[in-house]
């Protein structure tokens, strides 16, 4: 049975992924980023059914590491691993790549899209530190250094900025399509992109917790908007065929 195609004048719907219980500060507060461009936040959990007719955009948010498995490794450090989390993530952002849907990664999030793209993860940061501290905050403490040729330098405005730091895994081979484009002042990976997607980001700061800064909420509004040029030239096409 066809289904039947969503209206641009419709609100857009942004899936919010997370674990099962917890989290509910972070989840909140990327909801009320997507209610701020004028999109209904569509918070998904282990366990719950979805298809690709229920969401325009996703966001996965950030949390426990994943399980090296996952990217052919074995384990190096103590695991706190979540495998439903993992599975249940995996499907949402393999949905979201096959049919070409904004997608916007959080932390964990931005790891478990590199691992998708085939990309592997450092399991522990701590022993890459030489210049950045290996202390968790959410208040705006690491530099980060953003590509300028990049899609991130356009969004955040700026070639060097401050970000919070809540991760003890990251990036190490990038995946497939995406590229670099902003590291710390330890060359470690902080964010990644796909320059031939709408909208494909990975960042491993928390911008929900940088909500006061216009540059970092600009990330969501760049989500939002993407997924509603997507809607009207996915309406044009339509329009052209009937």
């Amino acid at each position: 049975m066809a289904t039947a195609m969503k209206s641009p004048s419709a609100k857009v719907v942004v899936a919010i992924t997370g674990p099962a219980r917890r989290a509910i500060m972070p989840r909140l507060l990327v909801s009320v980023a997507v209610r701020l461009y004028g999109a209904t936040p569509w918070q998904l959990r282990p366990g719950d059914s979805f298809d690709q007719h229920g969401f325009d955009a996703a966001i996965v948010t950030g949390g426990h590491d994943i399980d090296p498995v996952l990217y052919a490794a074995k384990p190096e450090v103590v695991p706190r691993h979540d495998p439903q989390r993992d599975e249940f993530e995996s499907r949402v952002i393999d949905l979201a790549l096959e049919h070409n849907k904004p997608l916007l990664g959080i932390c964990r999030g931005a790891q478990l899209l590199n691992i998708r793209r085939g990309g592997s993860l450092f399991q522990e940061l701590k022993n890459m530190r030489r210049e950045t501290s290996n202390r968790w905050t959410i208040l705006p403490l690491k530099t980060l250094l953003v590509n300028k040729a990049s899609k991130l330098a356009t969004l955040l405005a700026c070639s060097q900025c401050r970000i919070n730091s809540l991760h003890n895994q990251g990036i190490d081979r990038v995946g497939h399509g995406l590229q670099v484009s902003g590291r710390d002042l330890d060359d470690i990976v902080q964010a990644v992109e796909d320059p031939s997607a709408s909208f494909l980001v990975g960042v491993q700061w928390h911008p929900e917790f940088l909500l006061y800064q216009r540059r970092q909420r600009g990330l969501f509004r760049a989500l939002v908007q993407a997924s509603r040029e997507t809607l009207n030239q996915a309406s044009s096409r339509c329009n052209d065929t009937t």
